[in-house]
């Protein structure tokens, strides 16, 4: 009979053999062994009994005591292999105790799932093989930015995100922006202020973030968002990367920025967004000075932007349409405008005209080129009676806004459209203005003094 022995079978077959042959006392044999010497005379009794086979364990090849049936094995696999076969371990062990009442540890289901070939486990799964690939030739060529949350300020100001725009070819950290969140408002802010320092780049390359991408399977190939519109008005190409690996180098400066610049700002004691983004700039010098690389070729690819101010701002803006009633009233973020009744408008009724809500919290509305002037009416602000009555033009519109508020009222809907925008740059954008001049947020709250 072939019997197979592992290496400390080896080793205990020559110690039992020194025994055998009175060359090794009992007791040492024991203490090599790690066994007490009644032990070692039952195993020396075994070896001059049936030789060299009674070292190796007699259950060695014998199914365990605590073997689960192998009917009820194959019951389970079958289960596995109707129901649940693109399940993994965990969520098919729960579904065959709580549909089947089969009770059986999770690691025996997967040891199960993998011998019938159900389950591939991780070390033998295909490995994603990311080549590097080489930089680009010329500075302004693509631009990767990603945004980085992350406690900047070490708990001296809340959790926020750093914008980072940095060139693919040099290493450079072309704008650094903090804000709240990775919003499209704060996008807008951030690619408008990198415009103006360096000019259009050919291409920003970034993740799969719903900014940049819409992510719906229904509107994918068709949809753009806010940012690749004004992007394309631009004429700057929007990629999007496949996998965080792809676009590496921003990823490597996040990791950079998240131990220098948090130290840095603790040294230089910044404690608000508003003072990181003043100071930001020396930094984004005295890192360029020590990390970036000089490109292939010395030409610039970053185009001057050639539009007015008023029009980079309209590009940045979100932008959307709605339709004039006959009434020239139309709706928007739950609120009621109402275009001034002129001779020139009352021609436009049931067209659409462009909203143009700018980051710093401003809002217009254009029908091709021409500016309309508007009244506002909030629906979900609160409704003086005493105007319905003297406003005749506006008495049907707030009837039907008092009755929308109560509806609202009851049940329980309040609030802004969920569809919109979120608003936190704008509100940083006012608080900007503010602290320079209040007058210019609320002149109403102000009035001239008349003492010299």
């Amino acid at each position: 009979m072939l019997v197979t022995m592992t290496d400390k079978d080896l080793y205990r077959l020559g110690i039992i053999q020194r025994v055998h042959d009175h060359t090794l006392l009992q007791r040492e044999a024991a203490r090599l062994l790690e066994l007490t010497v009644r032990q070692v005379q039952r195993v020396l009794q075994r070896y001059r009994e049936h030789g060299a086979a009674s070292v190796v364990s007699a259950r060695r090849g014998r199914p365990g005591n605590n073997r689960i049936p192998e009917d009820l094995r194959c019951a389970a696999l079958q289960l596995i292999r109707q129901h649940y076969a693109d399940f993994g371990p965990t969520l098919a062990t729960e579904k065959l105790l709580e549909r089947h009442g089969i009770p059986v540890s999770v690691e025996t289901v997967r040891n199960w799932m993998i011998s019938d070939g159900l389950w591939r486990p991780h070390s033998r799964r295909q490995v994603h093989i990311y080549q590097p690939r080489h930089r680009r030739d010329c500075l302004g060529e693509l631009i990767q930015l990603d945004g980085s949350h992350h406690a900047w300020f070490e708990g001296r100001a809340p959790k926020c995100c750093l914008l980072v725009y940095i060139d693919d070819a040099t290493g450079r950290l072309m704008h650094l922006r903090f804000c709240d969140s990775e919003s499209a408002f704060d996008y807008m802010t951030a690619t408008r202020e990198y415009i103006d320092l360096h000019g259009k780049p050919v291409a920003f390359y970034s993740d799969k973030h719903a900014v940049f991408r819409v992510n719906g399977t229904d509107a994918r190939r068709s949809g753009t968002t806010q940012f690749g519109r004004a992007l394309r008005d631009l004429s700057i190409e929007l990629i999007c990367a496949n996998s965080s690996q792809a676009k590496g180098r921003v990823e490597r400066a996040n990791q950079t920025l998240q131990d220098r610049l948090v130290k840095e700002m603790r040294l230089h004691n910044i404690s608000s967004i508003s003072e990181a983004n003043r100071w930001v700039a020396g930094f984004i010098d005295d890192f360029n000075r020590r990390f970036s690389r000089p490109p292939k070729y010395p030409k610039d690819l970053h185009r001057p932007a050639d539009l007015a101010p008023e029009e980079l701002d309209d590009i940045f803006a979100w932008q959307d349409l709605r339709k004039l009633s006959k009434a020239l009233t139309f709706q928007y973020d739950k609120m009621i405008y109402l275009i001034d009744p002129t001779d020139e408008n009352s021609r436009i009724a049931g067209e659409r005209v462009t909203v143009y809500e700018y980051p710093d919290g401003r809002i217009a509305f254009r029908y091709g080129h021409r500016l309309l002037r508007y009244q506002v009416f909030d629906r979900l602000a609160c409704v003086d009676q005493g105007a319905i009555v003297d406003n005749k033009r506006l008495g049907a519109v707030l009837r039907l806004a008092l009755e929308k508020q109560d509806e609202q009222e009851a049940e329980g809907q309040r609030s802004r459209s969920k569809k919109m925008p979120r608003r936190r740059a704008q509100e940083r954008a006012l608080e900007e203005f503010r602290a320079i001049n209040p007058v210019l947020i609320s002149p109403e709250d102000f009035v001239p003094s008349l003492k010299r």
